[in-house]
């Protein structure tokens, strides 16, 4: 769920503390990137653009104007509209093919909604590979903004001591800063060149028909994560907790402790290396697996058919890296939540 180019890990990031099938490496976590000390630069490092083997991309100068710093308001690139989107238009062979020869069709993850990789060779023989995701988190986006794209602000983040990759976004919204976001790993060229490249043809698909998902009635795609939970009932657990999006399929509530809630495609949930059958009142089963540390605990259930052997899952995790589990009963207190949660999903 971008505004750094290192890699952390799905997810992840912090993501969601995983489940036992969920990777959440998401090629970029921000928020916890930014928690590692990342430093922001400001211009992206890499040979001469002469040297390159595409052509050069202009750029607008950093500036205060409505585009780069003012609210974004573009309905092309509200929560709802992403939500929707096919993730690997944005790498295809079109998006990709000024960069290079692309190596076989882009990927989409098995994993995530959001999220696709592809690869492609320049005409010098070196491999680029460009990882995009939709409404990740994007960190430096105040001072890391390099101009504007397609009416968007765009944020633009080198990796650190001449590193080969370099992550473009164009911001899609503030407070919290998300858009869609590219990783770009070329070594030998200058990713940062080339990730402006996908930025602006991102942005021009997003204004022109993007493809989207047919994924049916009742899917999780389209359900806003921050809406799932009634204030009352997050309240009696994290106080005072107030949704904070950390992507367009997760939310959070609280810093310590929180929860979190998640929406992904994954193997089906099941039994077995700490998961245990726990009752929510779904129609499917769901489990449930306390943390090693501190007072932490998640739950997880299948919501509904994916793509072949793959379903939508819902997980809920809270975590109190202050509290004893022995008084602090995490699992009670996720499971009671889980049940409030799924009342609110679209039927199945």
């Amino acid at each position: 769920m971008i505004g750094l180019c290192a890699r952390p890990a799905t997810s992840p990031a912090r993501l969601p503390d995983v489940v036992h099938d969920l990777r959440f490496g998401r090629f970029l976590k921000l928020s916890a990137l930014a928690a590692a000390g990342v430093v922001a630069m400001s211009a992206c490092g890499g040979p001469n653009l002469g040297k390159e083997n595409f052509a050069r991309t202009t750029v607008p100068a950093a500036g205060d104007s409505a585009a780069t710093s003012g609210p974004i308001t573009d309905p092309a690139v509200a929560p709802a509209v992403l939500r929707d989107l096919l993730p690997c238009q944005f790498v295809d062979k079109t998006a990709m093919s000024p960069l290079g020869t692309t190596q076989g069709e882009a990927t989409a993850s098995s994993t995530q909604f959001d999220s696709c990789v592809a690869k492609a060779t320049d005409p010098g023989g070196k491999e680029i590979r460009a990882s995009v995701d939709v409404g990740g988190l994007v960190t430096f986006a105040s001072d890391k903004t390099t101009g504007a794209v397609g009416g968007l602000p765009q944020v633009e983040v080198p990796d650190l001591g001449g590193g080969s990759g370099c992550v473009v976004s164009a911001l899609t919204a503030r407070n919290p800063a998300v858009g869609v976001s590219f990783r770009v790993d070329y070594t030998g060229g200058d990713a940062c060149a080339a990730g402006r490249k996908l930025v602006a043809t991102a942005v021009e698909k997003l204004h022109n028909n993007p493809q989207k998902y047919t994924p049916g009635p009742g899917t999780l795609l389209a359900v806003d994560p921050c809406t799932v939970l009634d204030p009352a009932a997050v309240d009696g657990v994290v106080k005072g907790g107030k949704p904070r999006p950390s992507g367009l399929h997760s939310c959070e509530w609280g810093l310590i402790p929180s929860v979190r809630v998640t929406m992904f495609p994954g193997v089906a949930p099941s039994e077995g290396d700490g998961w245990l059958k726990a009752d929510v009142g779904t129609p499917s089963q769901a489990y449930a697996k306390q943390g090693s540390t501190g007072s932490s605990c998640q739950v997880k259930w299948q919501h509904r058919q994916w793509k072949e052997d793959h379903v939508e899952v819902v997980q809920l995790e809270y975590t109190n890296s202050d509290a004893q589990a022995d008084k602090d009963d995490p699992c009670g207190k996720t499971v009671g939540l889980a049940k409030q949660l799924a009342g609110k999903l679209p039927a199945a």
